[in-house]
């Protein structure tokens, strides 16, 4: 359980941190840096995706192995 709790964790640091690079590229004014700007948007996305999947996985087993 502690595993799953870890993974969820990093999962949403990730989320976090795809968000504060994909915020840094959004303030650059070239084609370069939008392209960067919508490849952290899209990482942010699929990350999100993965951690509510996570979350979700979870507190479901959590609630499942206390008797429920």
């Amino acid at each position: 359980m502690i595993i799953l709790w870890t993974l969820t964790a990093l999962a949403f640091g990730l989320v976090f941190l795809s968000l504060i690079m994909g915020a840094k590229n959004m303030g650059g004014k070239t084609e370069e840096a939008r392209q960067r700007s919508n490849i952290w948007m899209r990482r942010r996305v699929t990350g999100q995706a993965l951690a509510v999947g996570l979350l979700l996985l979870t507190v479901y087993i959590q609630t499942k192995s206390q008797g429920g």
